[in-house]
């Protein structure tokens, strides 16, 4: 069956979005078909909102929509502890707990020389300005993999001479996951069971 141009377009986009195979962007591409005008419209108008006003924040790294974040301009948060993540989402996986206070620092990603990420590739040096203003504490809860177990190691020889503790989350998340798909109680026990690097 030969299809309009529109809808392969549609398809061939979809495809690019991570976990899509062509035949999920198929389904999807017939789905949004088969869809009333007005939603279509919704979903063009959240995608266009989400380019528009979503941002990082300029102090951590955070996904926001103002700047700096509501964790780095809450009074509430302990800003003597710094949680060093490698991905907005993750964020959201410590925050679930509801057990830490403190701020974080999402470092965009972790090192992999393999697929060319060095530590100028990054938020490194904003972190290290980040703990020389009064910070006591840095947890490293980059995920337990290949990737995050040598960006905390790198972090923690780059941080220990600054005086600051160094810990690392406990090993209650299993090796080789991510941390957005971790529950809350091995998120909580992983936070608990922190240790210094």
């Amino acid at each position: 069956m030969s299809l309009p141009d529109p809808l392969i377009r549609l398809i061939e986009q979809l495809q690019r979005l991570p976990g899509i195979g062509p035949k999920s962007a198929q389904r999807l591409a017939f789905h949004i078909l088969k869809n009333t005008r007005e939603d279509a419209e919704r979903l063009v108008e959240a995608v266009r909102d989400v380019k528009e006003r979503v941002t990082y924040c300029s102090i951590c790294n955070n996904i926001t929509d103002i700047d700096p974040c509501a964790f780095c301009i809450s009074g509430d948060r302990d800003r003597h502890v710094i949680c060093v993540v490698e991905e907005p989402q993750n964020v959201g996986a410590i925050e679930k707990t509801r057990e830490f206070k403190g701020l974080y620092h999402v470092l965009m990603g972790a090192l992999s020389p393999l697929q060319g990420i060095g530590p100028d590739d990054l938020k490194i040096k904003e972190l290290l300005a980040r703990v020389n203003n009064g910070v006591a504490e840095v947890i490293l809860a980059t995920n337990p993999n290949v990737e995050g177990e040598a960006t905390a190691i790198y972090l923690a020889r780059l941080l220990k001479p600054l005086g600051v503790r160094v810990t690392r989350i406990a090993m209650g998340v299993p090796v080789g996951s991510d941390l957005e798909y971790a529950d809350e109680v091995t998120m909580h026990k992983a936070m608990e069971g922190r240790r210094e690097v």
